[in-house]
């Protein structure tokens, strides 16, 4: 086929007939040629060049080995490197090109080359309208420049703009990360790439998907919209939006934020940030946190992985095994061991049914250790079970230990001092220290304690208090041990000794035994209740059996002495036993009085913490240990020819 041929089959009928009406400023110009034929077919002028051949049009050039004009305003170019060439900066080559001088449309074909700055577009098929310039290309291209190269199947680069849109299967390749995309944009001045459709960004081991959002290659940040999803290993993430700063690898999780690795570590908050530089977290908005060992729930949370550092701040949850703390902040080091918690604080041990409320408290998580101070109301308060009711403590400072933290133990030592309250709806204790063990569910009251039950009265120097099943199964007292039960004022059954051992069962005293210097005043009673007289015994050891919490008898041990008085014949003030103090007014007879009532006066001012449980006085020889029945060692329950016993209406 003759060139002319190809000219007529390729342009059509609509070329011919138009010279006449076009203005010379829209005509080409021939610039050279090497030869020029010139020929009349009908009402058109076509011209063929060859050799060296350039054209203009305005600011616009066109070099080729062979061309055709028709009319002077269409050109048909063939050579091994035709070139159009626009202003300064754009330049096109191909080996082919067909240009309408009119409309300032151009179309390349066959290694295609356009050129704008320090950007090349390589394609086998380009459309570019001069006028706007913009190209267009529908058969895959590749743009390159210094670091960057993207390809699609089709594309329109605004030149003017500095503006390419990218569509169908696109991929950039940059030094520090790879990209596909369905649609991008991408502005050549700010090297912005803006994502258009669904868009996976790859750097390193991370990935990136979203369906919105950009890409800053030059200042290396991000922001990933729509289904925005983040990938690294095991490490998973989700978010409204995640934002990047490659530079420092920081990512913003924002809105919805979910953070994962595997099964180990898991962050929920309404947004995340990570330093994945410095293997930090800071969690803000409705935060979760978890690990291996421990769940957080709290406004914000800050972690730091590498030195195993975390923070809240707002009211936070602490969970890890059996413990449970609250608090409005907490700061703990996993490679210390030792956190801080402040603020309406609550610690739980759900494994020994523990609860301490205060202002502050340190703690060691490695060996267990917790400091408790001050409270919503100026004290640190510990609730525990007793007989299915709370037990309220109340003191100065309470403390929280594991006495082997390496045994796997899950029992705990809890001391409490100074000025020490309890509260129980039927028992409270006052003292200034105490010690309680969940191995032995012991209570060790320290210095001057008083324990109040319905209507009797327990002193001594030191004061044991025993549960079994959580439930008050013994009182020991040690030293100076004294029992009061009111009965009618000023008559008040009382006894005392050096040891005395008291049974409850169902929360009821039941039995009392004495040991060393046993005294006794008990008011006998008739059959229908009525006062027969006052009972005054002496002797080394006594029983007495209690019911309904009243004296029922007494048995008298080694050689009793003593008598029963008329009711009018004693003065029973002066009557009573050396060391008498009825205490009403120091009883805390709600749970505000562990924190409102005014310091009792038999309490002392202490300077130093309670001992422990191993420094208190041992129990005396016939007391039978905790969780053993039966009378203290060493004493033989009443029977016929036994001891004898005073009883209600008894002698003495």
């Amino acid at each position: 086929m003759s060139l002319l041929a190809l000219v007529s089959l390729l342009t059509g009928p609509r070329l011919w007939g138009q010279q006449d009406t076009v203005p010379q400023s829209q005509r080409i110009r021939i610039e050279h040629a090497d030869a020029l034929e010139r020929r009349q077919i009908g009402d058109s002028v076509v011209q063929k060049l060859i050799g060296g051949v350039e054209l203009s049009q305005d600011s616009v050039y066109l070099y080729c080995d062979s061309a055709l004009i028709e009319n002077s305003i269409r050109v048909f170019a063939l050579g091994e490197e035709v070139t159009i060439q626009q202003g300064d900066s754009i330049a096109a080559f191909a080996d082919t090109l067909f240009y309408d001088a009119i409309t300032r449309q151009a179309d390349l074909l066959k290694d295609v080359i356009l050129v704008n700055g320090q950007r090349q577009l390589f394609t086998q098929r380009l459309h570019y309208d001069l006028s706007t310039k913009i190209a267009t290309y529908d058969t895959g291209a590749t743009i390159r420049d210094s670091l960057t190269q993207i390809t699609s199947r089709r594309g329109y680069y605004y030149v003017s703009e500095k503006t390419i849109y990218f569509k169908d299967s696109v991929v950039v390749i940059h030094p520090e990360f790879t990209l596909r995309a369905d649609t991008l944009q991408f502005r050549t001045d700010s090297q912005m790439v803006y994502f258009l459709g669904p868009t996976l960004m790859i750097s390193d081991s991370n990935r990136v998907y979203c369906e919105d959002g950009f890409y800053d290659v030059g200042n290396q940040l991000a922001e990933f919209r729509q289904n925005a999803q983040y990938e690294q290993g095991e490490q998973r993430a989700t978010a409204d939006i995640i934002r990047y700063d490659g530079a420092n690898e920081v990512y913003a999780l924002l809105g919805n934020a979910r953070f994962w690795e595997g099964t180990r570590r898991e962050a929920l908050a309404d947004s995340i940030f990570y330093n994945a530089v410095q293997e930090t977290y800071l969690l803000k908005g409705n935060a979760y946190f978890r690990d291996s060992v421990r769940t957080i729930v709290s406004e914000e949370i800050m972690y730091d992985a590498q030195k195993g550092k975390y923070t809240t701040r707002g009211r936070a949850e602490i969970v890890d095994g059996p413990q449970i703390l609250l608090a409005d902040e907490v700061d703990y080091s996993d490679d210390t061991g030792l956190g801080l918690a402040r603020g309406n604080v609550v610690w739980q041990d759900t494994s020994a049914d523990l609860t301490i409320r205060c202002a502050e408290a340190d703690y060691n998580q490695e060996t267990g250790y917790l400091k408790a101070s001050g409270g919503t109301r100026g004290r640190p308060l510990l609730i525990t079970i007793v007989d299915g009711d709370s037990l309220y403590m109340a003191a100065d400072t309470l403390l929280s230990l594991k006495p082997d933290s390496l045994a796997g133990d899950s029992s705990r030592l809890l001391l409490a001092y100074h000025d020490v309250r309890l509260f129980k709806t039927d028992m409270q204790a006052l003292c200034d220290s105490v010690a309680y063990s969940t191995a032995d569910s012991l209570f060790r009251l320290f210095r001057s304690p008083i324990i109040w039950s319905d209507t009797t009265q327990f002193t001594a120097d030191t004061i044991h208090l025993s549960l079994a099943n959580q439930e008050l199964d013994r009182i020991f007292l040690y030293n100076d041990s004294y029992i009061i039960s009111e009965s009618d004022d000023p008559f008040y059954n009382q006894v005392k000794g050096r040891y005395i051992t008291a049974y409850f069962g169902n929360s009821e005293l039941r039995r009392a035994d004495v040991e060393g210097n046993a005294e006794t005043v008990y008011y006998a009673l008739d059959d229908l209740g009525g006062y027969i007289g006052v009972n005054k015994t002496v002797c080394s050891e006594m029983m007495i059996y209690f019911a309904n919490n009243e004296v029922d008898r007494i048995s008298f041990i080694t050689q009793p002495q003593g008598k029963l008085d008329p009711m009018g014949a004693v003065d029973h003030i002066a009557h009573r036993l050396e060391g008498f103090h009825w205490e009403t007014e120091c009883r805390p007879k709600s749970l505000d009085d562990l924190f409102t009532m005014p310091r009792c006066r038999i309490i002392p001012v202490a300077t130093a913490p309670a001992g422990r449980p191993e420094e208190a006085e041992p129990p005396p020889r016939n007391a039978a240990p905790p969780g053993e029945g039966g009378p203290p060692r060493g004493v033989r329950p009443p029977a016929s020819g036994g001891p004898p016993e005073q009883g209600r209406g008894g002698g003495g």
